[in-house]
């Protein structure tokens, strides 16, 4: 009997790893389901067949055998009601997802069934809702960048009319056609530096250098700005302190953040630059005295060409701030906006430290 109950195991054990070799090379998730739950009821019960009719001549072997079949049969239709279960919440996932591929950036998977199933189909809808985000934005860039673009082209076009037809003289128009191209290319540099970030072609060399001096260039670039709106610029950073970063790139980000701080910040306010040393980084903090930062801005102003009612983001498409994200995130560094202890806005951004 034991050497029968041996023979019994093995040939078991290895009919099982043949049958279970061979499911995983079947095609779908549902089919995969069926045959385990097959396997996992007929495998067993084969066995109780076999070592059955090696003791047939017992009768309460009948008896067992007998109950053994009705808990197979139970086991199989409730392993096979669960599979299906599953199965369709496969498959619900399956065809979203087909939806989305075919351009319906609305397809949305529902979110009920196991939780694996229920996880995977709530990761799907983020995608597809970051999708139509991104999208969205893209057509709001057509929109924005074509409006920027037409109007110097249209103020140029009308200027060289002018100068064409004799009704103005040169000197008085080249000052403003001048301006109208720095404008253009403030905008095209915008979208280039974009699409670099975009397309992770940004290489950076990143040098161990004092934050302070371009802290200093930084203010002096708006410093004109500033005195036409009557904004008191101030700085609060050690002469001594040292980060590593890319100059010229951190400078931008500096200018992007100031532009956008004056721009908001009402007569007699104050704009300062305040930098600080922490664990394993420096903060760099623009501060502003103006209206301040409702929910949606604090959650999406450094969004590619977002927009909002009190949008604190830069002239043209809007571009100003994705940009500057960019560019700390290429440091290795994090971006981040909140509202400042008694008024205003104050956008933070971390280097690495020196």
């Amino acid at each position: 009997m034991i050497s029968t109950a041996l023979i019994v195991g093995l040939a078991t054990l290895s009919v099982g790893l043949v049958l279970a070799y061979l499911l995983r090379l079947l095609p779908t998730v549902r089919l995969q389901l069926v045959g385990l739950a097959f396997l996992a009821v007929l495998l067993p019960l084969g066995a109780v067949l076999v070592s059955g009719w090696v003791m047939f001549h017992m009768g309460d072997d009948v008896k067992i055998l007998a109950v053994t079949a009705a808990s197979a049969l139970t086991a199989v239709v409730a392993a096979l009601v669960v599979a299906r279960s599953i199965a369709d919440a496969v498959d619900r996932v399956r065809e979203a997802s087909g939806e989305l591929a075919r351009g319906s950036l609305d397809a949305r998977a529902p979110t009920n069934g196991p939780v694996e199933v229920a996880e995977l189909a709530r990761t799907f809808n983020q995608m597809g809702e970051n999708l139509q985000r991104l999208f969205d934005s893209r057509r709001e860039l057509v929109a924005w960048a074509s409006h920027d673009l037409r109007t110097p082209l249209a103020n140029m076009q009308a200027m060289l009319e002018a100068l064409e037809d004799g009704l103005a003289e040169p000197e008085e128009y080249v000052p403003a056609l001048r301006e109208q191209v720095a404008v253009l290319t403030q905008l095209v540099d915008d979208l280039f530096e974009l699409a670099r970030i975009d397309a992770e072609a940004l290489t950076l060399q990143l040098r161990e250098l004092p934050v302070a001096p371009v802290v200093s260039s930084s203010l002096r670039g708006v410093e004109a700005e500033a005195r036409h709106r009557h904004v008191r610029l101030a700085s609060d950073v050690d002469e001594e302190l040292t980060a590593r970063f890319a100059p010229e790139k951190v400078e931008r980000v500096l200018m992007n953040l100031l532009t956008n701080a004056l721009r908001h910040t009402p007569s007699d306010g104050v704009v300062a630059i305040r930098v600080e040393s922490l664990a394993g980084e420096v903060r760099v903090a623009v501060e502003d005295t103006g209206e301040g930062l409702d929910a949606e801005a604090q959650a999406r102003m450094f969004e590619r060409f977002w927009r909002g009612d009190r949008s604190r983001t830069t002239r043209g498409a809007g571009l100003g701030l994705a940009i500057a994200r960019g560019l700390v995130e290429a440091h290795g560094g994090r971006i981040w906006a909140e509202d400042r202890e008694g008024g205003g806005a104050r956008v933070c951004f971390t280097l690495p430290s020196g």
